[in-house]
C-alpha cells in the first residue's frame, strides 16, 4: 500500500509480463520454453531479435519467475514455428513415468509379417519413443521416407538376423547388434532368416 493509502499493481516484466503464481503449468512451460531455445542453439538475444521479446523477459520466462502474456507467446511460437495451442499442450500434462505391459498398444500387419509394440508410446512432451518390432521369416518393409526429415533411430537387435537399408546401404544385423542413424531419405527392413525376429526400434524427433 502507498502512502496515499492506494494499493501497489503487481510488478510486471518489462514487456508485461507478470511474476510466476509457481503453478506446475508454469514450471513446465518455462522448461519447454528454455528446450525449444536449446533444441535450436539459438542465444538469449538471438531469440529476441527473431521474436520482439526482450532478453531479460526471455530470460525470467525461461526460469519460471514470469508467466508470458499471451502476446508474448504468440510472439514465441512465431518464431518457433508452432501455435499457442500446439505449445500449451506439449506442457499440459506430464507423460507417465510408468507404462505396464499390457497397456502398451500393439498393432499388427499379419499380411507384410510385420508387428509393432509402443512400449513407451509417443507424448507432446517428450522427443523420444521406444518400439519393439518383429518381422517374420521373409517379411521385407520398405519405406520410401521419414514422417519427419532428420529422424533419429537406433535399430538393437534382440534375437534373430535383420538386414536394414539406409539411403541405398545394407547392414547386416545379428543379435545384439545396434545401427543408429537419422532419416533423410528411404529406409528397408528385411528378415532373410529362417526364423523371426524382433529388435526394440528407440526413435528420437529432430
Amino acid at each position: 500500500m502507498g502512502s496515499d493509502g492506494s494499493v501497489a499493481a503487481p510488478a510486471t516484466d518489462d514487456d508485461g509480463a507478470a511474476p510466476a503464481v509457481g503453478s506446475d503449468v508454469d514450471a513446465r512451460l518455462a522448461a519447454r520454453l528454455s528446450g525449444l531455445r536449446s533444441e535450436r542453439g539459438w542465444s538469449l538475444d538471438e531469440l529476441a531479435e527473431r521474436s520482439g521479446v526482450s532478453r531479460s523477459t526471455l530470460s525470467r520466462a525461461e526460469r519460471g519467475e514470469i508467466s508470458p502474456t499471451a502476446a508474448i507467446l504468440n510472439r514465441l511460437c512465431g518464431a518457433y514455428g508452432r501455435t499457442t495451442s500446439q505449445l500449451l499442450s506439449e506442457v499440459e500434462a506430464e507423460p507417465a513415468q510408468l507404462v505396464r505391459a499390457a497397456e502398451q498398444a500393439v498393432w499388427t500387419d499379419a499380411a507384410a509379417g510385420f508387428g509393432r509394440r509402443s512400449v513407451s508410446p509417443p507424448h507432446a512432451g517428450l522427443r523420444g519413443e521406444v518400439v519393439e518390432g518383429t518381422l517374420a521369416p521373409g517379411a521385407d518393409l520398405a519405406y520410401d521416407r521419414p514422417p519427419l526429415p532428420g529422424l533419429e533411430q537406433h535399430i538393437w537387435v534382440l534375437e534373430g538376423e535383420l538386414e536394414v537399408t539406409v539411403g541405398g546401404v545394407p547392414h547386416a544385423l545379428a543379435t545384439g547388434d545396434c545401427l543408429r542413424f537419422r532419416v533423410w531419405g528411404s529406409t528397408r527392413f528385411r528378415c532373410g532368416g529362417e526364423r523371426a525376429v524382433r529388435y526394440a526400434l528407440l526413435v528420437v524427433a529432430p
